[in-house]
């Protein structure tokens, strides 16, 4: 679930579902995707832009490993591992009160830190390669061989964008489009 592409009103009914009757247009009883999930793993990006007051219920789905759905009285039991992404220092948002210093602890069970690509240049002939093949495969295209000096260009790019800007820029290679890259930003 991608936490800030659903707007605050949703996110509730999308996590733990909802009764027949609950709000407006809610015609019927809907699963959310944490029970949805039994016995399997639900994984929250972006999870620094869930609304303060859903922390408080995730928090409480965690510790007791019940839910309610919207509009609903009775208690569920749910089974699923709950993994979440961020791009910010969770830490560092709870001590501005962004989020929930409680739910950050509770997550915290194993951390997983990935260092931007401009930190690990190392990875960008690979994961360049691999877009390369992916985006060709997907295209019907052959993936186009890569001159030394394209990859220096690569490897000296900032990579702003990080993973995301890397594959943007191999899809664009793939077909054609260009854009030229220098060791600060993308040019056109």
């Amino acid at each position: 679930i991608n936490c800030g592409a659903l707007s605050e009103n949703l996110i509730d009914s999308e996590l733990f579902g909802h009764e027949a009757g609950a709000f407006t247009d809610a015609k019927q009883r809907r699963i959310g995707l944490v029970e949805y999930a039994k016995g399997g793993t639900l994984l929250l990006d972006e999870i620094e832009s869930m609304p303060l007051a859903l922390q408080v219920k995730l928090l409480r789905m965690l510790q007791e490993r019940t839910i309610h759905r919207v509009g609903g009285n009775e208690e569920i039991k749910v089974d699923v591992r709950l993994v979440a992404a961020t791009k910010t220092d969770l830490l560092e948002a709870a001590s501005r009160r962004e989020f929930r210093e409680d739910l950050y602890f509770r997550l915290g069970v194993a951390e997983l830190f990935i260092p931007p690509l401009n930190e690990r240049r190392e990875d960008i002939p690979l994961l360049f390669t691999h877009f390369l093949q992916d985006f060709a495969n997907s295209y019907g295209r052959d993936a186009p061989r890569l001159a030394r000096e394209e990859l220096e260009r690569l490897m000296a790019h900032n990579w702003r964008g990080n993973v995301r800007e890397l594959r943007n820029f191999a899809e664009r290679h793939v077909l054609g489009l260009g854009g030229k890259l220098d060791g600060d930003g993308l040019k056109r």
